[in-house]
Protein backbone atom coordinates (compact mmCIF):
# COMPACT_ATOMS: atom_id res chain seq x y z
CA UNK A 1 0.00 0.00 0.00
CA UNK A 2 2.57 2.53 1.00
CA UNK A 3 4.41 1.51 -2.26
CA UNK A 4 1.34 2.15 -4.83
CA UNK A 5 0.47 5.50 -2.51
CA UNK A 6 4.58 6.51 -3.42
CA UNK A 7 4.38 5.66 -7.05
CA UNK A 8 0.94 7.98 -7.02
CA UNK A 9 2.15 10.71 -5.50
CA UNK A 10 5.60 10.24 -7.59
CA UNK A 11 3.71 10.35 -10.49
CA UNK A 12 1.89 13.34 -9.58
CA UNK A 13 4.86 16.01 -8.89
CA UNK A 14 5.40 16.40 -12.16
CA UNK A 15 1.87 17.06 -13.83
CA UNK A 16 1.89 20.00 -10.58
CA UNK A 17 5.59 21.14 -11.48
CA UNK A 18 4.49 21.86 -15.41
CA UNK A 19 1.38 23.67 -13.90
CA UNK A 20 3.25 26.04 -12.12
CA UNK A 21 5.63 26.56 -14.50
CA UNK A 22 2.92 27.39 -16.96
CA UNK A 23 1.51 29.61 -14.59
CA UNK A 24 4.56 31.36 -14.08
CA UNK A 25 5.00 31.18 -17.88
CA UNK A 26 1.94 33.20 -18.93
CA UNK A 27 2.63 35.30 -15.78
CA UNK A 28 6.13 36.59 -17.42
CA UNK A 29 4.15 36.78 -21.27
CA UNK A 30 1.56 38.65 -19.83
CA UNK A 31 4.10 41.23 -18.33
CA UNK A 32 7.24 41.08 -20.82
CA UNK A 33 9.07 40.06 -17.89
CA UNK A 34 12.25 37.38 -18.31
CA UNK A 35 15.00 36.29 -15.95
CA UNK A 36 18.32 36.09 -16.34
CA UNK A 37 21.69 34.32 -13.79
CA UNK A 38 25.13 34.31 -14.31
CA UNK A 39 27.63 32.22 -12.88
CA UNK A 40 30.56 34.25 -12.44
CA UNK A 41 32.82 31.07 -11.05
CA UNK A 42 32.39 29.78 -15.22
CA UNK A 43 31.23 33.30 -16.28
CA UNK A 44 28.09 31.26 -17.81
CA UNK A 45 25.00 33.70 -18.83
CA UNK A 46 21.71 32.51 -19.07
CA UNK A 47 18.53 33.85 -20.30
CA UNK A 48 14.61 32.70 -20.03
CA UNK A 49 12.73 32.59 -23.64
CA UNK A 50 11.27 36.07 -22.37
CA UNK A 51 14.49 37.79 -22.13
CA UNK A 52 15.29 36.21 -25.61
CA UNK A 53 12.23 37.67 -26.81
CA UNK A 54 12.88 40.90 -25.43
CA UNK A 55 16.90 40.60 -26.89
CA UNK A 56 14.85 39.60 -30.35
CA UNK A 57 17.11 36.74 -30.57
CA UNK A 58 16.44 33.22 -31.37
CA UNK A 59 15.24 30.75 -29.06
CA UNK A 60 18.42 28.64 -29.22
CA UNK A 61 20.35 31.75 -28.55
CA UNK A 62 23.19 30.88 -26.26
CA UNK A 63 24.02 34.23 -24.46
CA UNK A 64 27.70 35.32 -23.54
CA UNK A 65 28.29 38.04 -20.81
CA UNK A 66 30.64 39.95 -23.27
CA UNK A 67 27.71 40.04 -26.23
CA UNK A 68 25.28 40.68 -23.62
CA UNK A 69 26.83 44.10 -22.57
CA UNK A 70 26.97 45.38 -25.93
CA UNK A 71 22.89 45.17 -26.97
CA UNK A 72 23.10 48.18 -24.38
CA UNK A 73 24.53 51.48 -26.38
CA UNK A 74 27.72 53.02 -25.98
CA UNK A 75 27.74 55.37 -22.93
CA UNK A 76 25.14 56.45 -20.56
CA UNK A 77 23.32 53.41 -20.62
CA UNK A 78 26.04 50.47 -21.12
CA UNK A 79 28.24 52.53 -18.45
CA UNK A 80 25.51 52.24 -15.81
CA UNK A 81 25.03 48.56 -16.28
CA UNK A 82 28.59 48.29 -15.30
CA UNK A 83 28.48 50.40 -12.84
CA UNK A 84 25.57 48.48 -10.52
CA UNK A 85 26.56 45.01 -11.75
CA UNK A 86 30.56 45.88 -10.37
CA UNK A 87 28.92 47.26 -7.02
CA UNK A 88 26.47 43.94 -7.00
CA UNK A 89 29.51 41.80 -7.25
CA UNK A 90 31.88 43.61 -5.21
CA UNK A 91 29.45 45.64 -2.77
CA UNK A 92 26.72 43.42 -2.54
CA UNK A 93 24.26 45.77 -3.11
CA UNK A 94 20.65 44.53 -5.53
CA UNK A 95 20.19 46.92 -8.53
CA UNK A 96 16.96 48.37 -9.85
CA UNK A 97 17.67 50.20 -13.23
CA UNK A 98 15.74 51.17 -16.60
CA UNK A 99 18.20 51.08 -19.34
CA UNK A 100 17.55 51.75 -23.49
CA UNK A 101 18.16 48.31 -25.25
CA UNK A 102 19.31 48.41 -28.92
CA UNK A 103 18.08 44.49 -29.66
CA UNK A 104 19.36 42.24 -32.39
CA UNK A 105 16.83 44.02 -34.85
CA UNK A 106 18.03 47.04 -34.10
CA UNK A 107 14.58 47.93 -32.53
CA UNK A 108 15.19 50.45 -29.65
CA UNK A 109 13.47 49.37 -26.65
CA UNK A 110 13.70 50.66 -22.63
CA UNK A 111 14.08 47.82 -20.13
CA UNK A 112 14.21 47.02 -16.36
CA UNK A 113 16.90 45.24 -15.29
CA UNK A 114 16.91 43.70 -11.67
CA UNK A 115 20.19 42.38 -9.94
CA UNK A 116 20.35 40.03 -6.82
CA UNK A 117 24.15 38.96 -5.67
CA UNK A 118 24.57 35.78 -4.30
CA UNK A 119 27.86 35.19 -2.18
CA UNK A 120 29.46 32.14 -0.19
CA UNK A 121 32.37 32.47 2.02
CA UNK A 122 32.36 36.60 0.85
CA UNK A 123 32.45 36.22 -2.55
CA UNK A 124 30.12 36.76 -4.77
CA UNK A 125 29.32 33.26 -6.41
CA UNK A 126 26.62 34.45 -8.89
CA UNK A 127 24.03 36.87 -9.84
CA UNK A 128 20.30 36.23 -11.05
CA UNK A 129 17.92 38.81 -11.97
CA UNK A 130 14.52 39.40 -13.96
CA UNK A 131 14.50 41.91 -17.12
CA UNK A 132 11.43 43.68 -18.30
CA UNK A 133 10.17 44.96 -21.19
CA UNK A 134 8.98 48.76 -20.25
CA UNK A 135 9.26 50.34 -23.67
CA UNK A 136 5.24 50.89 -23.82
CA UNK A 137 5.11 52.16 -20.12
CA UNK A 138 8.08 54.61 -20.74
CA UNK A 139 6.67 56.27 -24.04
CA UNK A 140 3.41 56.63 -22.03
CA UNK A 141 5.19 57.91 -19.36
CA UNK A 142 7.74 60.55 -21.80
CA UNK A 143 3.82 61.16 -23.71
CA UNK A 144 2.50 62.46 -20.70
CA UNK A 145 5.40 64.42 -19.73
CA UNK A 146 5.60 66.25 -23.24
CA UNK A 147 1.90 66.94 -22.78
CA UNK A 148 2.29 68.61 -19.57
CA UNK A 149 5.10 70.05 -20.47
CA UNK A 150 3.40 71.64 -23.67
CA UNK A 151 0.13 72.85 -21.39
CA UNK A 152 2.53 74.42 -18.66
CA UNK A 153 4.17 76.23 -21.29
CA UNK A 154 1.09 77.18 -22.98
CA UNK A 155 -0.19 78.18 -19.86
CA UNK A 156 3.24 79.88 -18.77
CA UNK A 157 3.28 81.86 -22.00
CA UNK A 158 -0.28 82.09 -23.16
CA UNK A 159 -1.24 86.10 -24.27
CA UNK A 160 -4.59 85.17 -22.65
CA UNK A 161 -4.88 85.81 -19.11
CA UNK A 162 -5.46 81.95 -17.51
CA UNK A 163 -6.89 81.55 -13.63
CA UNK A 164 -7.43 78.03 -11.63
CA UNK A 165 -10.57 79.17 -9.46
CA UNK A 166 -11.64 76.94 -6.09
CA UNK A 167 -15.34 76.32 -6.25
CA UNK A 168 -15.47 78.90 -3.28
CA UNK A 169 -13.98 81.60 -5.69
CA UNK A 170 -10.67 81.57 -4.22
CA UNK A 171 -7.82 81.90 -6.84
CA UNK A 172 -5.40 78.51 -6.79
CA UNK A 173 -3.13 79.91 -9.57
CA UNK A 174 -2.53 82.67 -12.37
CA UNK A 175 -0.32 82.69 -15.17
CA UNK A 176 2.49 85.49 -16.09
CA UNK A 177 -0.05 87.34 -18.59
CA UNK A 178 -3.52 87.62 -16.01
CA UNK A 179 -1.00 89.06 -13.36
CA UNK A 180 0.56 91.64 -15.93
CA UNK A 181 -3.20 93.47 -17.17
CA UNK A 182 -4.43 93.01 -13.49
CA UNK A 183 -1.12 94.71 -12.25
CA UNK A 184 -0.76 91.95 -9.58
CA UNK A 185 2.05 89.21 -8.42
CA UNK A 186 0.63 85.81 -8.20
CA UNK A 187 1.20 85.78 -4.74
CA UNK A 188 -0.80 88.12 -4.46
CA UNK A 189 -3.70 86.66 -6.42
CA UNK A 190 -3.70 83.49 -4.73
CA UNK A 191 -6.10 82.37 -2.15
CA UNK A 192 -7.64 86.23 -3.37
CA UNK A 193 -11.61 85.86 -4.08
CA UNK A 194 -12.14 86.08 -7.52
CA UNK A 195 -15.30 88.48 -7.17
CA UNK A 196 -13.46 91.35 -5.41
CA UNK A 197 -11.31 91.81 -8.69
CA UNK A 198 -14.80 92.41 -11.11
CA UNK A 199 -15.98 95.49 -11.56
CA UNK A 200 -19.40 96.27 -9.22
CA UNK A 201 -21.57 96.54 -12.20
CA UNK A 202 -20.78 92.76 -13.55
CA UNK A 203 -20.60 90.57 -10.04
CA UNK A 204 -23.99 89.47 -11.15
CA UNK A 205 -22.95 88.33 -15.23
CA UNK A 206 -23.14 85.04 -15.75
CA UNK A 207 -23.84 83.56 -11.21
CA UNK A 208 -26.63 81.55 -12.72
CA UNK A 209 -23.94 79.96 -15.55
CA UNK A 210 -21.83 79.10 -12.68
CA UNK A 211 -24.29 77.12 -11.11
CA UNK A 212 -25.38 75.73 -13.60
CA UNK A 213 -21.62 74.35 -14.35
CA UNK A 214 -21.63 73.33 -10.39
CA UNK A 215 -25.05 71.07 -10.88
CA UNK A 216 -23.45 69.46 -14.21
CA UNK A 217 -26.28 70.99 -16.45
CA UNK A 218 -23.72 73.26 -18.28
CA UNK A 219 -19.98 72.83 -19.34
CA UNK A 220 -18.87 76.25 -19.53
CA UNK A 221 -19.96 79.55 -20.80
CA UNK A 222 -18.46 83.00 -22.04
CA UNK A 223 -19.15 86.34 -20.93
CA UNK A 224 -18.07 89.70 -21.16
CA UNK A 225 -17.06 91.31 -17.69
CA UNK A 226 -14.54 94.39 -16.29
CA UNK A 227 -12.24 93.59 -13.51
CA UNK A 228 -10.48 96.17 -11.66
CA UNK A 229 -6.28 96.17 -11.68
CA UNK A 230 -4.32 96.78 -9.05
CA UNK A 231 -3.95 99.73 -9.41
CA UNK A 232 -8.18 101.22 -10.17
CA UNK A 233 -7.97 100.45 -13.73
CA UNK A 234 -11.18 98.85 -15.27
CA UNK A 235 -9.81 95.66 -17.29
CA UNK A 236 -13.06 94.78 -20.18
CA UNK A 237 -12.32 90.68 -20.78
CA UNK A 238 -13.82 88.37 -22.62
CA UNK A 239 -14.20 85.23 -19.71
CA UNK A 240 -13.88 81.86 -21.20
CA UNK A 241 -15.08 79.67 -17.96
CA UNK A 242 -14.79 75.76 -17.87
CA UNK A 243 -15.14 73.14 -15.18
CA UNK A 244 -12.70 70.48 -14.27
CA UNK A 245 -14.42 67.20 -13.12
CA UNK A 246 -12.60 64.40 -10.98
CA UNK A 247 -13.22 60.57 -12.32
CA UNK A 248 -16.38 60.39 -10.48
CA UNK A 249 -17.45 63.42 -12.38
CA UNK A 250 -17.27 65.89 -8.95
CA UNK A 251 -16.34 69.29 -9.78
CA UNK A 252 -13.13 70.12 -8.54
CA UNK A 253 -12.21 73.51 -10.20
CA UNK A 254 -13.25 76.26 -12.32
CA UNK A 255 -10.29 76.96 -15.78
CA UNK A 256 -10.97 80.71 -16.43
CA UNK A 257 -9.31 81.99 -20.09
CA UNK A 258 -9.25 85.70 -20.03
CA UNK A 259 -8.98 87.65 -23.11
CA UNK A 260 -8.21 91.41 -22.54
CA UNK A 261 -9.72 93.11 -24.99
CA UNK A 262 -9.10 96.66 -23.59
CA UNK A 263 -7.49 97.71 -27.20
CA UNK A 264 -10.33 96.26 -29.01
CA UNK A 265 -12.66 98.72 -26.53
CA UNK A 266 -10.69 101.52 -27.49
CA UNK A 267 -10.76 100.98 -31.32
CA UNK A 268 -14.52 100.36 -31.19
CA UNK A 269 -14.96 103.59 -29.30
CA UNK A 270 -12.75 105.43 -31.77
CA UNK A 271 -14.45 103.82 -34.86
CA UNK A 272 -17.84 105.30 -32.95
CA UNK A 273 -16.83 108.80 -32.40
CA UNK A 274 -15.32 108.70 -35.91
CA UNK A 275 -18.58 107.48 -37.24
CA UNK A 276 -20.44 110.07 -35.07
CA UNK A 277 -17.80 112.91 -36.38
CA UNK A 278 -18.37 111.93 -39.83
CA UNK A 279 -22.36 111.33 -39.85
CA UNK A 280 -22.84 114.85 -38.01
CA UNK A 281 -20.25 116.46 -40.90
CA UNK A 282 -21.97 115.01 -43.26
CA UNK A 283 -25.34 116.01 -42.42
CA UNK A 284 -23.72 119.49 -41.90
CA UNK A 285 -22.61 119.36 -45.53
CA UNK A 286 -26.32 117.92 -46.88
CA UNK A 287 -27.67 120.71 -44.95
CA UNK A 288 -25.44 123.59 -46.82
CA UNK A 289 -25.73 121.81 -49.96
CA UNK A 290 -29.74 122.16 -49.87
CA UNK A 291 -29.65 125.63 -48.92
CA UNK A 292 -26.91 126.19 -51.27
CA UNK A 293 -28.77 124.32 -54.25
CA UNK A 294 -32.02 125.84 -53.06
CA UNK A 295 -30.95 130.08 -52.74
CA UNK A 296 -28.47 129.60 -56.40
CA UNK A 297 -31.57 128.13 -57.78
CA UNK A 298 -33.76 130.92 -56.92
CA UNK A 299 -31.50 133.37 -57.85
CA UNK A 300 -31.07 131.58 -61.47
CA UNK A 301 -34.73 131.34 -61.76
CA UNK A 302 -34.90 134.90 -61.21
CA UNK A 303 -32.52 136.01 -63.54
CA UNK A 304 -33.49 133.57 -66.22
CA UNK A 305 -36.85 135.40 -65.52
CA UNK A 306 -34.98 138.83 -65.65
CA UNK A 307 -33.82 138.11 -69.19
CA UNK A 308 -37.52 136.26 -70.54
CA UNK A 309 -38.87 139.95 -69.31
CA UNK A 310 -36.40 142.03 -71.24
CA UNK A 311 -36.83 139.86 -73.98
CA UNK A 312 -40.59 140.15 -73.91
CA UNK A 313 -40.72 143.50 -73.30
CA UNK A 314 -37.49 145.41 -74.66
CA UNK A 315 -36.83 143.02 -77.46
CA UNK A 316 -34.61 146.23 -79.06
CA UNK A 317 -32.03 145.55 -75.45
CA UNK A 318 -31.22 141.98 -76.83
CA UNK A 319 -30.20 142.50 -79.98
CA UNK A 320 -26.49 142.74 -79.45
CA UNK A 321 -23.62 140.00 -79.13
CA UNK A 322 -23.46 140.33 -75.63
CA UNK A 323 -27.42 139.31 -74.74
CA UNK A 324 -27.24 135.56 -75.82
CA UNK A 325 -23.77 134.76 -74.13
CA UNK A 326 -26.05 136.31 -71.03
CA UNK A 327 -28.91 134.25 -71.89
CA UNK A 328 -25.76 131.17 -72.33
CA UNK A 329 -24.71 131.88 -68.95
CA UNK A 330 -27.70 131.55 -66.97
CA UNK A 331 -28.93 128.38 -68.86
CA UNK A 332 -25.57 126.21 -68.28
CA UNK A 333 -25.83 127.90 -64.42
CA UNK A 334 -29.26 126.63 -64.11
CA UNK A 335 -28.63 123.10 -65.65
CA UNK A 336 -25.48 122.94 -63.12
CA UNK A 337 -27.45 123.82 -60.17
CA UNK A 338 -30.02 121.23 -61.32
CA UNK A 339 -27.68 118.32 -61.38
CA UNK A 340 -25.86 119.52 -58.34
CA UNK A 341 -29.03 119.30 -56.65
CA UNK A 342 -29.71 115.85 -58.12
CA UNK A 343 -26.11 114.86 -57.28
CA UNK A 344 -27.24 116.25 -53.10
CA UNK A 345 -30.53 113.98 -53.65
CA UNK A 346 -29.27 110.85 -54.79
CA UNK A 347 -28.11 109.45 -50.87
CA UNK A 348 -31.27 110.59 -49.19
CA UNK A 349 -33.37 108.35 -50.25
CA UNK A 350 -34.17 106.01 -47.66
CA UNK A 351 -33.87 101.73 -48.37
CA UNK A 352 -38.13 101.90 -48.44
CA UNK A 353 -37.54 103.37 -51.86
CA UNK A 354 -35.33 100.01 -53.13
CA UNK A 355 -37.69 97.78 -54.88
CA UNK A 356 -37.72 94.34 -56.88
CA UNK A 357 -38.09 96.16 -60.59
CA UNK A 358 -38.09 94.05 -63.81
CA UNK A 359 -34.85 94.86 -65.99
CA UNK A 360 -36.00 94.08 -69.13
CA UNK A 361 -38.68 96.20 -69.10
CA UNK A 362 -36.56 99.09 -67.61
CA UNK A 363 -34.23 98.40 -70.27
CA UNK A 364 -36.98 98.63 -73.17
CA UNK A 365 -37.46 101.96 -71.95
CA UNK A 366 -34.28 103.36 -72.06
CA UNK A 367 -33.98 102.41 -75.67
CA UNK A 368 -37.26 103.93 -76.16
CA UNK A 369 -36.96 107.39 -74.89
CA UNK A 370 -33.56 107.10 -77.28
CA UNK A 371 -35.95 106.27 -80.00
CA UNK A 372 -35.27 109.55 -82.00
CA UNK A 373 -31.51 109.29 -81.91
CA UNK A 374 -31.45 105.52 -82.62
CA UNK A 375 -33.32 105.47 -85.75
CA UNK A 376 -31.43 109.09 -86.33
CA UNK A 377 -28.28 107.07 -86.14
CA UNK A 378 -29.18 103.73 -88.03
CA UNK A 379 -28.41 102.30 -84.53
CA UNK A 380 -28.85 98.31 -84.08
CA UNK A 381 -29.75 97.56 -80.68
CA UNK A 382 -29.51 94.03 -79.55
CA UNK A 383 -31.47 92.73 -76.46
CA UNK A 384 -30.52 89.87 -74.20
CA UNK A 385 -32.46 89.59 -71.08
CA UNK A 386 -35.23 87.19 -69.65
CA UNK A 387 -38.32 88.61 -69.22
CA UNK A 388 -37.96 87.05 -65.58
CA UNK A 389 -35.08 88.68 -64.34
CA UNK A 390 -35.65 91.34 -61.36
CA UNK A 391 -33.23 93.17 -59.71
CA UNK A 392 -33.35 95.28 -56.82
CA UNK A 393 -33.09 99.40 -56.85
CA UNK A 394 -35.01 102.42 -56.81
CA UNK A 395 -37.38 102.97 -60.02
CA UNK A 396 -35.79 106.77 -61.29
CA UNK A 397 -32.39 105.79 -60.23
CA UNK A 398 -32.59 102.07 -62.61
CA UNK A 399 -34.29 104.74 -65.21
CA UNK A 400 -31.32 107.12 -64.68
CA UNK A 401 -28.61 104.85 -64.96
CA UNK A 402 -29.98 102.76 -68.41
CA UNK A 403 -30.78 105.42 -69.59
CA UNK A 404 -27.32 107.35 -69.07
CA UNK A 405 -25.41 103.73 -70.67
CA UNK A 406 -27.45 103.82 -73.53
CA UNK A 407 -27.13 107.61 -74.59
CA UNK A 408 -23.79 107.74 -74.03
CA UNK A 409 -23.38 104.74 -76.40
CA UNK A 410 -25.03 106.63 -78.69
CA UNK A 411 -23.26 110.18 -78.35
CA UNK A 412 -19.84 108.66 -78.32
CA UNK A 413 -20.13 106.43 -81.33
CA UNK A 414 -17.42 105.96 -84.10
CA UNK A 415 -18.11 107.86 -87.37
CA UNK A 416 -18.76 105.82 -90.49
CA UNK A 417 -19.21 102.53 -88.27
CA UNK A 418 -22.53 101.01 -88.09
CA UNK A 419 -23.67 101.93 -84.58
CA UNK A 420 -24.27 98.29 -82.27
CA UNK A 421 -24.88 98.09 -78.82
CA UNK A 422 -25.71 94.80 -77.35
CA UNK A 423 -27.47 94.85 -73.37
CA UNK A 424 -27.31 91.06 -72.02
CA UNK A 425 -28.41 90.48 -68.42
CA UNK A 426 -27.12 86.67 -66.49
CA UNK A 427 -28.24 86.13 -63.07
CA UNK A 428 -25.51 84.17 -60.55
CA UNK A 429 -26.50 82.70 -57.45
CA UNK A 430 -24.73 86.33 -55.95
CA UNK A 431 -26.14 88.67 -58.38
CA UNK A 432 -27.74 90.04 -61.62
CA UNK A 433 -25.00 90.91 -64.04
CA UNK A 434 -26.32 93.55 -67.00
CA UNK A 435 -23.64 93.87 -69.77
CA UNK A 436 -23.75 96.80 -71.54
CA UNK A 437 -21.43 96.90 -74.98
CA UNK A 438 -20.90 98.82 -77.51
CA UNK A 439 -18.50 99.24 -80.73
CA UNK A 440 -17.90 103.11 -80.16
CA UNK A 441 -14.91 105.36 -79.67
CA UNK A 442 -14.12 103.86 -76.57
CA UNK A 443 -11.70 105.03 -73.28
CA UNK A 444 -8.16 104.66 -72.48
CA UNK A 445 -8.78 103.09 -69.53
CA UNK A 446 -4.51 103.48 -69.05
CA UNK A 447 -5.00 107.61 -68.56
CA UNK A 448 -8.47 107.65 -67.25
CA UNK A 449 -9.61 104.47 -65.53
CA UNK A 450 -8.96 106.61 -61.86
CA UNK A 451 -10.82 109.36 -62.74
CA UNK A 452 -13.69 108.03 -65.06
CA UNK A 453 -16.67 108.60 -62.56
CA UNK A 454 -14.97 111.73 -61.52
CA UNK A 455 -17.01 115.10 -61.30
CA UNK A 456 -16.31 117.01 -64.58
CA UNK A 457 -14.25 114.52 -66.24
CA UNK A 458 -14.63 114.66 -70.05
CA UNK A 459 -12.81 112.15 -72.19
CA UNK A 460 -13.70 112.86 -75.69
CA UNK A 461 -14.14 116.55 -77.62
CA UNK A 462 -18.06 116.23 -78.15
CA UNK A 463 -20.30 119.49 -77.14
CA UNK A 464 -22.77 117.76 -74.98
CA UNK A 465 -19.97 116.31 -72.78
CA UNK A 466 -20.40 117.56 -69.32
CA UNK A 467 -18.58 115.19 -67.07
CA UNK A 468 -21.73 114.49 -64.91
CA UNK A 469 -23.55 112.08 -66.64
CA UNK A 470 -21.21 109.11 -65.47
CA UNK A 471 -20.62 111.26 -62.09
CA UNK A 472 -24.16 110.86 -61.28
CA UNK A 473 -24.61 107.09 -62.38
CA UNK A 474 -21.90 105.95 -60.23
CA UNK A 475 -23.45 107.60 -57.20
CA UNK A 476 -26.96 106.18 -57.94
CA UNK A 477 -25.52 102.60 -58.72
CA UNK A 478 -24.06 102.92 -54.86
CA UNK A 479 -26.69 104.21 -53.43
CA UNK A 480 -29.43 101.08 -54.53
CA UNK A 481 -26.08 98.63 -53.81
CA UNK A 482 -24.99 97.54 -57.13
CA UNK A 483 -21.35 97.76 -58.38
CA UNK A 484 -19.59 98.68 -61.90
CA UNK A 485 -17.03 97.50 -63.77
CA UNK A 486 -15.89 98.69 -66.88
CA UNK A 487 -13.14 97.12 -69.87
CA UNK A 488 -12.77 99.49 -73.21
CA UNK A 489 -10.11 99.84 -75.49
CA UNK A 490 -9.69 103.10 -77.76
CA UNK A 491 -11.90 102.69 -81.54
CA UNK A 492 -12.75 99.29 -80.47
CA UNK A 493 -15.95 99.90 -77.77
CA UNK A 494 -16.75 99.77 -74.40
CA UNK A 495 -18.27 97.51 -72.14
CA UNK A 496 -20.09 98.58 -68.97
CA UNK A 497 -20.45 95.83 -66.38
CA UNK A 498 -23.17 96.34 -63.54
CA UNK A 499 -23.71 93.91 -60.37
CA UNK A 500 -27.42 93.89 -59.40
CA UNK A 501 -29.00 92.49 -56.28
CA UNK A 502 -31.83 90.80 -56.49
CA UNK A 503 -34.73 89.17 -54.35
Amino acid sequence: MDHIEKRVLTSKKPSIANDELKFLSSIQNSIAMGSWEINLQEMDLKWSDMTKKIHEVSSDYKPDFEEAIHFFPEGKYRNRLLEVFDRAVNLGENYDVELQLKSAKNNIKWVRSIGYPIFENNKCIKVHGVFQDITDRTNRIADILLKEKQINSTWHHSPNGMAIIGLDAKLKSANKSLCQFLEYTENELIGLNFSHLTYHEDKEVATAQVLEMIEGTRDHFEAEKRYISKTGKLVPCLVNVTMLRDNNNVPMHFIANLTNISKIKKAEQDIKNLLDTTESQNLRLLNFAHIVSHNLRSHSGNLQMLLDLVQDEIPESTDNDYFPLINEAVNNLSETIFNLNEISNINTRVNNDIASLNLLHFAEKAISNNRAKILETNAVIVLDIDKSIEVLAIPAYLDSILLNFVTNAIKYRQPNVALLIKLKAQKTDEHVQLDIEDNGLGINLNLHKDKLFGLYKTFHKHDDARGLGLFITKNQIDAIGAKVTVTSTVNEGTTFSLFFRYE
